[in-house]
């Protein structure tokens, strides 16, 4: 049973045979490899790294010192450490040029960041998963939850200030465009 998850047993023969046994019973794919295999599968995004050799160091990798090694609770560790990528892997969201940490709320270009507002980033993920120009009043239901038809200025203010310190740090004057029928994310 995978789910494009791999567990790399990076020299570390005798592990991998140990859990090469009971596969069937794990929720992600393992793979013994040399330096050549290990580099090419280093790409893979959620990828959980054991080598017996702790002179190296890979990201997301599982360290044993211990030894008798206690397999259940080897194998809770590393599930945790795949818990852990694909949180991370959802909290952060691609915008343009742009990466925005939804945790953190830090939108990322570069060697440059800004500390984005909850309202912010709920105003540039929807513009950004939004095909074409969205509405001001869109934006009002969608964003903030308006319902009643009165008449704002909230959406504007918010977008006007969120374009001005996007242009401020990252010199970017077209993150969001303003058109006719609403406001766009530059992609």
């Amino acid at each position: 049973m995978s789910l494009n998850q791999f567990l790399i047993i990076h020299k570390f023969p005798v592990l991998f045979s140990i859990l090469n046994e009971i596969k069937s019973n794990l929720k992600f794919d393992i793979s013994h490899t040399s330096d050549h295999e290990f580099i090419k599968l280093s790409k893979e995004k959620n990828l959980v790294v054991i080598t017996g050799d702790n002179k190296e160091s890979f990201h997301n990798q599982i360290n044993i010192d211990e030894y008798p090694i206690n397999i259940q609770k080897l194998i809770e560790i590393i599930n945790i450490h795949f818990l852990k990528n694909k949180f991370n892997q959802q909290n952060n969201v691609g915008v343009g040029k742009y990466n925005i940490n939804l945790n953190s709320r830090v939108m990322i270009s570069e060697s440059k960041s800004l500390q984005l507002t909850e309202k912010e980033v709920k105003i540039i993920c929807f513009l950004n998963i939004s095909n074409g120009p969205v509405s001001i009043r869109r934006l009002q239901t969608e964003v903030w939850g308006y319902k009643s038809k009165l008449e704002t200025h909230t959406v504007e203010t918010h977008v006007y200030r969120l374009r001005k310190k996007v242009e401020k740090k990252f010199n970017d004057k077209s993150f969001i465009l303003s058109l006719k029928n609403g406001y766009k994310i530059e992609k």
